[in-house]
């Protein structure tokens, strides 16, 4: 055997080095397209479509968050944040996200599923079967936690009730408790037994998120404080629990807002509306930039135990768009452009969300505008986002 100090040993020692830099060179190559990427085009073309659809020739105000991988992401902003009072939309105004905040509530319980606490296969009454009301609560005898997140449950929609928007105008700061959104469907028949057919549903996730506290004993908001928002950091995200959303960009609903009838959903600092009644239907405001972050770590299968991603993404048929699908809490659909694409859309009053992942390329878009005026956009959201998405595989060059 020879010596450390031989010239054998020396000359495998230095061939073990040339190895580790060769590696690394290979290793650096293999990353270039991604690093070396002229980043300042790519934001530059953004930025131009931003501006190409934002105040005064389109929407009032959007934004855009942009996540290639872990270490790369921004926000940008087009247009105006609050018309009347001249405020321009930036990176860090928050916006309601609607239903996209189903994701919050889905992860949340997929991270219960994977600690053995939830069962998806369980009937809902398995958890809520105590409760003095669930006999009222349309197939809430036979109803999974899965028919929940993935709407085959046939329990029906409670926030477009018309007895539900009539007392939401009539009150429109009043505080809602589940059981009195679930009251609105009490003693309802479904539209078709549990499991054999689709229909979305903001009462799923209210179900949902009353599993989350009934399994904790803590309040659903305060799991996915500390599961999902501190645990990832993110700082320009929040629940929108109360009309006062510090950050909040302006609103525009139009003269036809069945919600309250209010236009301009932000006065003096607070919402006209209170946007709790909400809650596991979507609940959360933020910055386009901390959502597309949040959607590449779901979508990467970093925010509950990786072995559910094929139950997360095994979906059923759902006329949401091209080729669609809904699985646990997600949408699944081929895009015109930037071909097959994972993620959530989401509406409130004075607000539009499309928040999603995209195949080719590995990358999420976050897209937020400040109006659901039907009429005022030229195109949907979701073609917006699908025509910025195309620009980003052509700068990754993916396509």
């Amino acid at each position: 055997m020879a010596s450390r100090g031989s010239p054998v040993a020396r000359a495998s020692a230095v061939a073990a080095s040339l190895c580790l830099i060769l590696a690394a060179l290979i290793l650096a190559a293999l990353v270039q397209p991604i690093e070396a990427q002229d980043l300042a085009r790519m934001r530059t073309r953004l930025q131009a479509r931003l501006d190409s659809v934002a105040a005064p020739v389109g929407v009032p105000g959007i934004t855009l968050g942009v996540t290639l991988d872990r270490d790369t992401g921004w926000g940008q902003a087009a247009g105006m944040a609050d018309t009347t009072l001249g405020i321009r939309m930036t990176p860090g105004h928050l916006m309601l996200q609607g239903s996209v905040g189903k994701t919050y509530f889905g992860a949340t319980a997929l991270q219960l599923v994977g600690e053995g606490t939830i069962d998806l296969d369980a009937p809902v009454s398995t958890y809520l079967g105590h409760e003095p009301w669930f006999g009222r609560i349309p197939n809430g005898s036979t109803a999974t936690v899965r028919d929940l997140m993935r709407h085959t449950s046939g329990i029906v929609r409670y926030e477009l009730n018309p007895a539900f928007l009539e007392d939401l105008t009539a009150e429109p700061m009043r505080s809602f408790t589940p059981e009195e959104r679930l009251s609105y469907l009490f003693d309802t028949d479904a539209p078709f037994a549990a499991g054999e057919g689709w229909e979305y549903s903001d009462t799923n996730f209210i179900l949902l998120a009353m599993i989350v506290e009934e399994v904790t004993g803590r309040p659903a908001y305060a799991e996915i404080r500390e599961r999902v928002i501190d645990a990832h950091g993110f700082d320009g995200t929040r629940p929108s629990d109360r009309p006062e959303i510090p950050g909040l960009a302006q609103g525009y609903a139009g003269p036809a807002n069945p919600f309250g009838g209010f236009d301009e959903m932000v006065e003096a600092g607070r919402m006209v509306i209170n946007p709790q009644f909400e809650w596991g239907g979507g609940g959360f405001a933020s910055t386009a930039s901390d959502l597309a972050r949040w959607t590449w770590l779901i979508q990467e299968g970093h925010a509950f135990d990786r072995s559910l991603m094929a139950p997360f993404t095994d979906g059923v048929p759902a006329p949401l768009g091209p080729q669609a699908e809904y699985g646990l809490g997600v949408i699944m659909m081929t895009m015109a452009g930037a071909g097959r694409a994972r993620g959530h859309s989401g509406f409130m009053p004075g607000y539009r969300t499309e928040a999603y992942w995209f195949e080719e390329g590995g990358f999420a878009l976050a897209l937020q505008i400040n109006t659901s005026t039907r009429g005022v956009l030229s195109t949907s959201p979701l073609t917006m986002l699908d025509g910025l998405a195309v620009i980003v595989q052509e700068e990754l060059g993916v396509r």
